[in-house]
């Protein structure tokens, strides 16, 4: 064939060298490299910090250009560029994806990256500015992720050029991958990980720690289920389960919906959605659904969602139809109602595999625990290095006169270096280290410095020393520290966990519910649920894991109760509309529990003080004020009343407690904040209609306050639990002294009377915070709600309290409920 003009003719030895290879064999390779670099580098998470490689690159790539959050943003162009051109070999497009979705509320339990600008909406409806016009930085939980790096806690590689160094794993100090969850795609495989509540991941990995033998259903009372941003409802348990131990399972997730009256219109509000869906398609489908008249009952509907008010759907009912019966169809047309199916696929020593939650918790665990030695390791070395050099100091400071008469006498430095290191046994390091050392520094004072220096040189790495060799040690640092990072950044739950039959308060039909005996709970943090958990448990039964109860009432599941307020208002409840805790032989954790506000409106300054009964038979219900008023109301509710007053208050009264009575043989408690405690029958006390002011109940001294007020079975075992402190520091941070004695040593008085101390005040204290009667054993909790320790012997009557180690916000019962006279 002639060659075309300008072609450059081949050298002379040149020899055509053509290989035979199988077609087939050849693409089986290419795709296996291809499958592995997609899964390693690029789809797939690390177990150890839950980060894809984009996502650690950009948070390594900002710690390392100062992108802190003390410091301020820069735009997000300039991150991008920096990861692509040093680390990340794809395009700008990808590292921009992963950025934005670090940056996200509702993608992120706990945000990586600290945005400003438009970084998109809701369900991915709105895309996010281009990375020219937005600002980025690191985020403080961020910083818990790279801390460390300097410390020689991982090992680093090469970059995709050679040219730079890059970290295999971050040291996490957290578990990111369960708080924060992921999703990707590889070859053959995928991974879909919800996100969790940082306070119960961070419980199960402590308890894992001291429990290196703990079981599925141990953790799994730390974390009892997935947390998502976006809040939500998740119906259906048992696909957490098979999660949580196979690795694989399906869920579903509910928005969370009121009933409220706009005009003279029943409307559906929407205020949370399930994970990943957002308004404008649940929007969407519904007009739809309408269009094609598959859902009827629709009158308007509107998005009034904004940066203010959050997540706001109002979706407005026509006369004649039932919000409950329109929900139900639009759970079951709509996103309103969606399904998560968890795959726990992540990367273990590089390779993909499926994870139940222990594995997920033991692989972190075991990736902290090497963290924590490399870092102790590290700081090890560092301070013997610094002592070696303050020893030879030390040398040179003793020996002053001879050191400078030695370096005067030397022709350079170098020869004034050997003659150091041969007259007084320096190494070369403390030689050139004198050597280096300004004249001003060696005077008696810098003496006296460098000896303290010293001494805690040979503290800190005694202490270092210790923790290498003992892994008890090493293991309660890392628990340590696991705290400290939930103390400071946990969160309250926000999505509530139901069971299977997924009854919620917007989704009832009360004919398709038998009427069956239940309890109804309220907790501490403002929770309410129905369980029908009436086993009897003992007292040395299995505690709570999650809040305390505050108060528990017998009612059957069609029935109404009563909510009632500091205001001496009795609110009516449907008692169906809560949602219902899975029946358990355990005590009901309240994590499953509805807020209080979706029930109840109150007004400023008013709030829940306990639950009554609306039936007309019983002994009926008793109420204790702020200034010692009692009263037992007479069972004349009205049935055609929403709410209605139980009692008729003095000026600058409220109502401090309320109880539902068993039986005439219990005693009414009072508990005032100068420690007096009083206890008489309630048969002292006669009923007296809604309209009535009460009567006296105990005797207060000057300027003291009910605290507590409360109903006691005589004849069980109970106790008492005060807290001390001082008036003039009540603002929930004071620790305070508690102390746990027997009821029995408290003598029952008249009423109108004054009662007896129940707590002797120490130097600085002259106040009860807090106090609590009842079934022992009693349990303490924060402020949002996790257990609080408290004295575990019981003190005297009078006697003073054992100093708290964290501030108690309520106190409470710890065991499920129990019907008078199961304990035979």
């Amino acid at each position: 064939m002639a060659r075309r003009s300008g072609q450059t003719p081949p050298p002379e030895d040149f020899t055509e060298n053509i290989i035979d290879i199988d077609v087939a064999e050849e693409m089986r390779g290419s795709f296996l490299e291809y499958a592995y670099s997609v899964i390693y580098s690029r789809a797939l998470p690390d177990a150890r910090d839950g980060l894809k490689p984009v996502q650690r690159r950009i948070l390594y790539s900002m710690n390392a250009m100062g992108l802190r959050p003390d410091r301020g943003h820069v735009k997000c162009a300039r991150v991008v560029g920096e990861v692509m051109g040093k680390l990340h070999p794809h395009g700008d497009g990808a590292i921009y994806d992963a950025m934005v979705r670090l940056a996200q509320p509702w993608a992120m339990r706990m945000q990586l990256v600290d945005g400003h600008g438009n970084f998109g909406s809701l369900g991915g409806d709105d895309s996010p500015a281009a990375m020219r016009y937005t600002e980025a930085r690191l985020s403080r939980e961020a910083m818990l992720m790279v801390a460390g790096l300097d410390e020689d806690t991982v090992d680093f590689r090469p970059n995709y050029d050679g040219q730079e160094l890059e970290p295999e794993v971050v040291p996490a100090a957290f578990p990111n991958l369960l708080v924060n969850g992921t999703t990707g795609i590889a070859v053959g495989m995928a991974t879909n990980m919800a996100p969790h509540n940082l306070g119960e991941v961070v419980a199960a990995a402590r308890h894992l720690l001291t429990h290196p033998g703990a079981t599925l259903d141990d953790l799994m009372r730390f974390v009892p289920g997935p947390d998502l941003p976006t809040g939500g409802k998740i119906v259906g348990l048992d696909g957490i389960r098979d999660a949580y131990e196979n690795g694989r399972g399906t869920f579903k997730t509910r928005a969370t919906v009121r009933v409220e009256t706009i005009g003279r219109r029943k409307a559906l509000i929407v205020t949370e959605l399930p994970y990943n869906v957002g308004p404008e398609r649940v929007v969407a489908k519904i007009k739809d659904m309408v269009q094609a008249k598959k859902i009827n009952g629709i009158a308007d509907l509107k998005d009034l969602t904004d940066r203010t008010v959050g997540l706001r759907l109002v979706i407005e009912i026509k006369n004649g139809f039932i919000p409950e019966a329109v929900l139900e169809e639009l759970y079951r047309l709509t996103p309103m109602e969606e399904s998560f199916g968890i795959n726990n696929v992540a990367l273990v020593d590089g390779q993909p595999k499926t994870l139940g939650l222990r594995e997920l918790l033991q692989v972190y665990v075991d990736h902290r625990i090497e963290v924590v030695r490399r870092r102790s390791l590290f700081r090890r070395r560092k301070r013997e290095e610094r002592l070696h050099l303050v020893d030879g100091l030390m040398i040179a400071l003793l020996n002053i006169d001879e050191v400078i008469q030695v370096i005067r006498s030397s022709d350079d430095t170098a020869q004034a270096k050997a003659r150091l290191m041969e007259v007084f046994e320096l190494s070369e390091i403390q030689s050139q280290y004198i050597l280096d050392t300004p004249l001003r520094r060696l005077t008696r004072f810098d003496r006296l410095e460098l000896e303290k220096e010293r001494d805690t040189l040979m503290k800190e790495i005694a202490a270092l020393t210790a923790i290498l060799e003992s892994e008890t040690k090493l293991r309660a640092v890392v628990s340590k520290e696991l705290n400290e990072v939930s103390k400071e950044f946990a969160t309250p739950r926000r999505t509530v966990l139901l069971e299977s039959s997924g009854q919620t308060k917007s989704a009832v039909v009360p004919l398709e519910v038998a009427d069956d005996p239940c309890f109804v709970l309220l907790s501490s943090t403002g929770l309410l649920a129905r369980t029908m958990n009436v086993n009897p448990l003992p007292d040395d039964g299995p505690r709570a894991a999650h809040d305390v109860l505050v108060s528990v009432i017998r009612t059957s599941a069609r029935a109404e109760f009563g909510v009632v307020t500091s205001a001496g208002r009795m609110i009516r409840v449907n008692t169906i509309d809560l949602p219902a805790l899975p029946p358990t032989s355990a005590p009901p954790s309240l994590s499953g529990g509805a807020p209080l506000e979706e029930y109840v409106d109150l007004v400023a300054g008013e709030r829940v003080v306990g639950l009554g009964d609306l039936s007309e038979e019983g002994p009926g219900l008793a109420l204790g004020t702020e200034q010692g008023v009692v009263k037992r109301v007479a069972n004349d509710y009205p049935g055609n009343r929403d709410e209605f007053e139980v009692i008729t208050l003095k000026d600058g009264d409220t109502v401090i407690g309320a109880v539902q009575l068993d039986s005439e043989d219990q005693d009414l408690v009072f508990i005032a904040d100068d420690s007096q405690l009083l206890r008489f029958t309630a048969a002292n006390v006669r009923p007296q209609g809604r309209p009535a002011g009460g009567m006296a109940g105990i005797k207060l001294g000057p300027d003291a306050k009910v605290i507590w007020f409360g109903a006691l079975d005589p004849s069980r075992e109970s106790v008492v639990v005060t807290i001390s402190g001082s008036s003039t520091a009540l603002d929930g941070t004071q620790l305070g002294a508690a102390k746990v004695a027997d009821y029995a040593d408290y003598p029952p008085k008249g009423r109108a009377t004054g009662g007896v101390r129940s707590h002797r005040f120490l130097k600085g204290e002259d106040s009860l915070l807090l106090a609590w009667a009842g079934p022992t054993p009693a349990a303490a909790v924060t402020a949002t709600g996790k257990p609080s320790d408290l004295p575990a012997e019981l003190g005297r009557r009078d006697g003073s309290g054992a100093p708290l180690a964290a501030p108690v916000a309520a106190v409470g019962g710890s065991i499920g409920p129990r019907r008078t006279g199961d304990e035979e």
